[in-house]
């Protein structure tokens, strides 16, 4: 099946993807297959997808899987490997062109980032339609930022939509063409997650790069477009997003939006082992999983709020916030 050529989106970057996580449970109802494009515009300090953050393909590293076989060496034409420091690269000559992770046979190097056409992608994503068909699943699209690639998406989303695929949009909410996004890629989705980290601009600028204004104010579109069903998920990182001042803006942000369902995710440390193999400083970010205990403390703390909140404004026209998952 051929893809119909979509409309014109503008000139797009191109599409990489960093990986397909097939069968999920947890992204979107049912079984899912997930794909995690690369390239984000915030970067998070805390991210749990580091190497979805830049737009180009990465190589990772492992030096502890280094069997100082010396293959890598003699298959990088760039010099970047060097034979004293085998397992080390040169990431001012590297250009991640991926040869040396192509023979390398115990996966020490790794290159980050795969082109795939819209056709390729869409092949791939519907071997699982089945499982989708029968468990109320279908795909997740996920990041890094789906929506740096509007006329990508489109193309892919005609695809699997022809099939009747549920797609759900997982995105940080800044996109800085609102109509592309509302004209190439909402008309093929079905539920959006909108990922909110901290309420106050100036300590949203200071942890992700950006001020979270732009994120609201398309959080507030989505929530009025007719037919997407929008919902909300809050990272919960110990120190960071999960206090109660920043909790207690984040509910009155969503309840002004008119959200009505939010996820409370725990926070996940292997971000911080993957800024290592790319070769990155140490983000300033805690090092360990939340502990479960933890997790319902703040959740407690989290619904307790919303209780508040709806009770000091009783005649608000504000949904009633719900936490799942």
């Amino acid at each position: 099946m051929q893809a119909v050529p979509p409309a014109s989106a503008g000139k797009q970057p191109v599409a990489l993807v960093v990986e397909i996580k097939r069968h999920s449970l947890e992204d979107g109802p049912g079984v899912r297959s997930v794909v995690f494009f690369k390239g984000c515009p915030l970067h998070c300090s805390f991210c749990q997808n580091p190497e979805t953050q830049a737009v180009r393909p990465e190589l990772a590293v492992a030096p502890a899987r280094c069997l100082q076989c010396g293959l890598c060496i003699a298959a990088c034409s760039a010099g970047a490997l060097d034979p004293r420091r085998q397992g080390i690269v040169d990431r001012a000559r590297c250009d991640a062109c991926g040869a040396c992770a192509e023979v390398c046979p115990t996966g020490a190097l790794r290159r980050i980032g795969v082109a795939y056409t819209p056709e390729a992608l869409a092949e791939v994503l519907l071997r699982d339609r089945h499982f989708y068909r029968h468990t109320g699943g279908g795909i997740t699209l996920s990041g890094g930022e789906p929506t740096l690639f509007p006329g990508y998406l489109e193309e892919l989303l005609r695809l699997v939509k022809a099939e009747g695929v549920h797609v759900s949009l997982e995105t940080c909410g800044y996109f800085t063409d609102y109509e592309a996004v509302r004209d190439h890629v909402l008309p093929y989705v079905d539920r959006v997650d909108v990922s909110l980290r901290l309420a106050d601009p100036a300590a949203h600028r200071a942890v992700t790069g950006k001020s979270n204004r732009l994120i609201l104010d398309n959080l507030r579109r989505l929530a009025h477009e007719p037919r997407v069903q929008v919902e909300a998920s809050i990272p919960l990182v110990p120190g960071i997003t999960a206090t109660r001042d920043n909790l207690a803006g984040l509910i009155e942000l969503l309840r002004e939006a008119g959200i009505s369902s939010v996820r409370l995710l725990p926070y996940n440390p292997l971000g911080v082992h993957m800024v290592a193999a790319l070769g990155r400083p140490p983000p300033p970010a805690p090092g360990s999983f939340m502990p479960v205990d933890e997790y319902a403390r703040i959740r407690r703390m989290f619904e307790d709020l919303v209780e508040h909140a709806v009770a000091r404004d009783a005649t608000s026209q504000s949904p009633v916030l719900h936490t799942t998952g």
